[in-house]
């Protein structure tokens, strides 16, 4: 049931259980980042049974589609969601549980889709607005940039829109609350790769050797100092190692490790000075024991920064569905990274969270027994037509 104060459409709650089975159905046939063949397949098929112009192919296997109010507007506004899966296991055992080994919804882009397909078959039953909505349904945003991929592919030459809107879905506030900020939303994303090159030989003879597993420790220990000693206190960085690779067997000291991880920014010039320090920290602490480092730095997604304006504009029509006591715009931003950034850098928007916990310990997303919460779905579409009411009258 949905929580007591929720002001749904009586339209949009009838398409619940449709919705349910739409998600579920995801859920059950997940698929990778370019792979989302069947997904966008069954959105391009029911995008085109609403009456929408539909475009695929957009960004690989993105797809797009357009509907027109039945009043004349200026304005475009563009809502997206995400389709893609992760490559992990799941834990869950229901009837709607993957069916393929190794591949899981657990970020619940499943539900995303499902929210962003309800709201087009709502507002295209029910067109009484003036301007044009752009629906983008994108792929790999699981570290794969789709949102750029569509970006480069010629998405907003193509369909020029002046907003652009995101959500996901949120197990760590309670269903029925959203959460707003203006300004950043989610961190830069990037990743590094550091191999660190020594002197092998026999483990019982290290003194003959430059062991680049120790090296690598005394990086993994240095990298820490990053964050306490030289980012801006009241700033917020995050500097993660999280794979060490070296050796094969018991008794020889290896040649070379390899380190993997992770840097999480808000501020450019934070973003810079972190870069900068993996490299100068990893090549200075190798050189200190006679081994050598070489950096490699790669910025994967920029932070997720909403305009001020369409914050405003999103905040209201998540109180038009929730009530003002349940949306929040004092939640601080998460070091997580989302590549819905790409598309902020081109246009104003705004991209919020919408709670979907059920109370303490609910699985969060990426963890093995994550699963969207279907009670979500009609709020979700009910705040995608609520904004489309407000900025499109």
């Amino acid at each position: 049931m949905l929580p007591r104060g929720m002001s749904v459409l009586p339209a949009i709650r009838a398409l619940h259980p449709e919705l349910t089975a739409w998600r579920q159905d995801f859920h059950r046939h997940p698929e990778l980042g370019y792979q989302e063949v069947r997904t966008a397949a069954l959105v391009a098929e029911r995008l085109e049974s609403f009456g929408l112009e539909v475009h695929t192919g957009i960004g690989r296997t993105g797809v797009v589609g357009v509907l027109r109010g039945a009043r004349e507007g200026a304005r475009t506004i563009a809502l997206r969601a995400d389709m893609d899966a992760l490559p992990m296991y799941e834990e869950n055992t229901f009837a709607h549980a993957s069916s393929k080994p190794g591949v899981f919804h657990g970020c619940g882009h499943d539900g995303h889709t499902t929210m962003l397909l309800g709201a087009a078959r709502h507002l295209a039953a029910h067109p009484d607005f003036a301007g044009t909505v752009v629906f983008v349904f994108q792929p790999a945003e699981e570290g794969l940039a789709g949102g750029k991929a569509m970006l480069d592919d010629g998405l907003f030459e193509r369909f020029p829109c002046d907003e652009v809107y995101g959500l996901h879905n949120w197990p760590g506030e309670p269903l029925g609350v959203a959460v707003t900020r203006a300004g950043p939303m989610m961190a830069a994303s990037d990743l590094f790769d550091i191999e660190v090159t020594g002197l092998g030989g026999h483990a019982a003879m290290p003194h003959r050797t430059v062991d680049p597993i120790v090296v690598a420790a005394h990086i993994v220990t240095a990298l820490q100092t990053l964050v306490s000693r030289s980012v801006d206190p009241v700033d917020a960085a995050v500097v993660s190692v999280t794979a060490i690779e070296a050796g094969s067997t018991y008794n020889v000291i290896p040649r070379s490790a390899r380190l993997k991880g992770t840097a999480r920014t808000f501020v450019p010039a934070t973003r810079d000075l972190v870069e900068a320090g993996i490299t100068r920290i990893a090549q200075q602490v190798a050189a200190a024991f006679e081994a050598t480092a070489e950096v490699r730095y790669r910025r994967n997604y920029p932070p997720t920064v909403n305009s001020v304006r369409e914050t405003a504009f999103a905040h209201e029509a998540a109180e038009a569905v929730l009530g003002a006591d349940h949306v929040f715009g004092d939640r601080p931003p998460c070091m997580g990274g989302e590549d819905f950034a790409f598309l902020l850098e081109q246009r104003p928007g705004s991209y919020i969270w919408l709670g979907q916990g059920d109370g303490i310990g609910t699985p969060n997303v990426h963890h093995p027994r994550y699963d969207f919460n279907d009670e979500l779905l009609p709020i979700g579409v009910g705040y995608w037509a609520a904004l489309v009411a407000a900025r499109l009258r």
